[in-house]
């Protein structure tokens, strides 16, 4: 999930070096963080959201795939924070959610 959230981030951002994607997994739980430039925070987040929440509808399908739970976290170096969880149903369950901090 990783490299699919810093592919994304690079191609949006105007410093891509300055992109840095973490990950840590605990168990079923892949929490990624992406950390931008203060000024790209807008180009990462966009309009009411609309592109934070397509990067995270991407990794949702990524995430569905693999049978896992992704939380996204967008922040800027300056400490600015976005934050949400997309959880994969269960054998059985039809839909997944999506919750935002």
């Amino acid at each position: 999930m990783k490299e699919l959230v810093e592919v994304i981030a690079k191609a949006l951002v105007s410093r891509p070096d300055e992109v840095v994607v973490t990950e840590t997994v605990e168990g079923r739980v892949i929490r990624v963080d992406l950390t931008v430039a203060p000024s790209d925070m807008g180009k990462v987040i966009g309009k009411q959201g609309r592109i934070a929440k397509a990067i995270r509808a991407v990794v949702k399908a990524a995430a569905t795939k693999d049978n896992v739970i992704v939380d996204v976290n967008i922040e800027s170096e300056g400490g600015g924070t976005e934050a949400a969880q997309t959880e994969v149903p269960s054998e059985g369950e039809s839909g997944a959610a999506v919750t935002q901090e």
